[in-house]
């Protein structure tokens, strides 16, 4: 999973209108390259027509750990 070779915490799932939503932690470098792969390659199975990312924050501490996909 890409958030876990990038080092990030967090979570994503796969809606039922067929739009992924997600929170994504950790160091910002590594956060914007997790976005440029969500917006151009995704998941093998991603068909990607926008990306929008919403309620980024600076935080002191990840609030999170691991990273999984719910379902």
């Amino acid at each position: 999973m890409e958030g876990l070779r990038l080092g990030l915490v967090g979570w994503v799932k796969n809606t039922y209108g067929g739009t992924v939503v997600g929170q994504v932690q950790g160091p910002a470098d590594m956060v914007e390259e997790m976005k440029v792969w969500l917006s151009k390659e995704g998941s093998p199975s991603s068909r990607i027509t926008r990306a929008s990312f919403t309620n980024q924050r600076t935080i002191d501490k990840l609030e999170l750990s691991g990273f999984k996909t719910r379902f």
